[in-house]
């Protein structure tokens, strides 16, 4: 039963692209990547509260609540069934409060069937080199690695610091104050200076850093340094990618693509995993993290010439075309553009 929840909690997991692809079309251009900074600080601090939230529940489940009803108590369920409230608390808020965010009329009035998801698997596959599937390839690989070598973490703490169970809650607080930071205070700002590409390139700089530094540092102030560039580095690579996958498909295909970069990003969250969980064991405890940088290193390449997507005031045509988005006279603008004017 707990392996079927966790595959159906899984399944919950694809809102993710969903979510995203709302906040594309409903935010400018210019601002996308600042409101993705803001979606993915919000999850963060989700996920920082989440764990109190549980102990919380733990602790009002064992308690009596009706005296003399023992068989109420709730005792350990109690976490998730406060988890479930919260996500159908979550869903009655979206139905009633989130409206439609694109006229789905004006696109089934082309008549042309939408790409199938397998279509659009193959196509990031087959077609590597365009701009849409550079950015999936970048978010999925940078992902997998960052995800990978800390799906070890706990270990190699404890090999190499002597971070125990008790103590490492401090390391995830650390990290989780600089990330919702950077993502809330910095994000905006960086993207006005640099644009999103550029931004993105730095941040794979800084999560590779970050992540080398730390089989390299020598006590816990070293740590605490490399590690503060990790948040950095994801805070200015991910939410930047992003935005930047937004501009570059059709507006019809905005969720098929948002999906796409997630269901890579889980793949490759499966198998990285597993392979730094054997480096970790034959190879040494430190051997995760310098993969990691390595791997993360290379991404960067990928996301060189995409800088012309990076400005507002620079449309471009997007990469997927639709029959519905052709212009009927030359002067007529695209979508994108008009979007984007």
């Amino acid at each position: 039963m707990l392996f079927l929840s966790r595959i159906v909690q899984g399944a919950g997991g694809g809102t993710v692209g969903v979510i995203q692809a709302y906040v594309a079309d409903s935010t400018d251009p210019k601002d996308r990547a600042r409101a993705l900074g803001w979606l993915s600080a919000t999850t963060n601090l989700g996920v920082a509260l989440g764990p109190v939230l549980g102990s919380l529940a733990i602790a009002i489940g064992k308690r009596d609540i009706i005296p003399g009803h023992a068989s109420l108590q709730m005792g350990h369920a109690a976490p998730g069934i406060m988890a479930a409230g919260l996500c159908l608390l979550n869903m009655l808020f979206a139905w009633r409060y989130l409206n439609e965010s694109r006229d789905a009329t004006v696109h089934a009035s082309s008549g042309e069937a939408p790409r199938k998801s397998r279509q659009a698997a193959w196509q990031i596959i087959s077609h590597s080199s365009e701009p849409s599937s550079r950015l999936i390839w970048i978010y999925a690989i940078a992902i997998g690695a960052f995800q990978g070598s800390f799906s070890v973490l706990a270990l190699f703490l404890n090999a190499r610091f002597q971070v125990t169970e008790q103590t490492i809650g401090y390391f995830f607080m650390y990290t989780g104050a600089i990330s919702v930071f950077a993502r809330v205070l910095l994000l905006g700002r960086m993207v006005d200076w640099l644009g999103e590409a550029k931004l993105s390139r730095l941040g794979l700089v800084l999560l590779a850093s970050g992540v080398v530094g730390m089989p390299l540092s020598q006590n816990l102030w070293m740590l605490a340094l490399a590690v503060a560039l990790i948040p950095l580095g994801t805070a200015f690579t991910f939410p930047c990618v992003t935005a930047l996958l937004s501009r570059v498909i059709s507006p019809r295909e905005r969720g098929l693509y948002m999906g796409m970069q997630q269901t890579y990003g889980g793949v490759a969250r499966i198998i990285a995993p597993l392979f730094y969980g054997w480096a970790f064991d034959t190879i040494g405890v430190s051997s995760p993290y310098f993969f990691s940088s390595a791997i993360i290193a290379a991404t960067i390449f990928l996301g060189f010439g995409l800088d012309r997507y990076a400005r507002p005031e620079a449309p471009v045509t997007p990469e997927v075309v639709l029959a519905d988005e052709i212009p009927l006279a030359p002067e007529a603008p695209t979508a994108i553009e008009e979007q984007e004017a």
